[in-house]
């Protein structure tokens, strides 16, 4: 099984023949810097890499790199999204790319799968809500509140006012945190930059969420670059952004729940500073961990009969939007169901 790789330090990444070396580069308080010990990576065991540090490398490794079909995302100092090396788009389609550009271009079969993304969304936030609520942390109130926006999913007659619903429903369902999580507040969602612990965890692993629906996306004939929930722009993935609201709740939110409650992370992962707060090299390589766990974990799939990842259920979740789009099968959002 090929394995992600995350580069938490700077370094330098070459080809050596059919394998890739990576010496991480260490600096001192003078500033001058040092190599360390390099380690090297079997191409064939690489699935695609998270560079968090800064990374040497020249065109002759992406052109490997491409070849072997290794993608490579990078993050900014602050856990941020900033891009992704992407291998050749060798599944292609014209005849999808019409399709998608259809769907968007048509307002009525556009907010269809826009509601349904929010729809799934909502779904698989209350059943976090629900498993909560059942161990004692009482939040039917916000259950119930959830429940009536999610009711008027199917009314909203465009994508400005269903985005409102989804506001709405991430307000509420944020206001839960506080009850589930022990010794931490999240108080106000804010994002850049976010202002406390629990807003750092999301942000930073609302960004893996979306890397990793870039990724299932580019193994499907789907282009990226058209979008129904989130409104297409320069520079941006944003179907991946869409996709990746059904999967946060899963990936994301279980993840934090566990990392904080289990004492995983704690006060000394985050990096304080005016009014930032972010996590540390220690901290991210925590959550990684955890996060990666999550994305292998499997579950029994009801239509295919058999263990499926979190990773692969991104994958399945391209196919069966690529069904409707081609007006092969009705688009159904992934919702759990245990």
């Amino acid at each position: 099984m090929k394995k992600t790789y995350y580069l938490f330090n700077p370094g330098t990444l070459q080809r050596k023949d059919n394998t890739l070396k990576f010496t991480p580069v260490k600096e001192d308080e003078s500033g001058n810097t040092q190599d360390c010990t390099s380690r090297y990576l079997p191409v064939e065991n690489i699935a695609e890499f998270y560079v968090f540090g800064s990374l040497t490398a020249n065109s002759a490794l992406y052109n490997f790199l491409g070849q072997n079909d290794i993608p490579v995302h990078f993050f900014d100092y602050y856990g941020n999204y900033t891009g992704s090396f992407m291998p050749r788009d060798f599944l292609l389609s014209g005849r999808m790319l019409i399709a998608q550009t259809t769907h968007y271009q048509n307002k009525r079969k556009r907010i269809v799968i826009a509601r349904k993304f929010v729809e799934g969304a909502g779904f698989n936030m209350q059943k976090n809500l629900k498993y909560y609520n059942n161990r004692g942390r009482e939040m039917d109130d916000i259950i119930a509140k959830i429940d009536k926006y999610t009711q008027a999913i199917q009314n909203t007659e465009n994508v400005d006012e269903l985005m409102g619903i989804e506001g709405n429903i991430h307000i509420a369902y944020y206001k839960a945190f506080d009850l589930i999580l022990n010794d931490y507040e999240m108080g106000v969602r804010r994002k850049q930059p976010p202002n406390n612990e629990i807003n750092a965890l999301i942000s930073f692993g609302n960004m893996m969420c979306y890397s990793q629906c870039l990724r299932a996306i580019h193994q499907t004939q789907i282009s990226p670059v058209i979008s129904y929930l989130h409104t297409p722009g320069e520079r941006r993935y944003s179907l991946a952004l869409d996709i990746s609201e059904i999967f946060k709740p899963l990936l994301v939110d279980r993840t934090i729940f566990k990392v904080i409650n289990k004492k995983e992370i704690q006060e000394k992962h985050f990096n304080k500073e005016l009014n930032k707060c972010l996590l540390n090299k220690t901290g991210k390589m925590i959550f990684v961990k955890e996060f990666e766990n999550r994305l292998n974990e499997t579950i029994q799939h009801r239509s295919l009969k058999r263990k499926v990842s979190y990773r692969h259920l991104m994958k399945l979740e391209c196919y069966k939007l690529a069904k409707h789009l081609l007006d092969i099968e009705e688009y159904k959002p992934f919702k759990m169901w245990w």
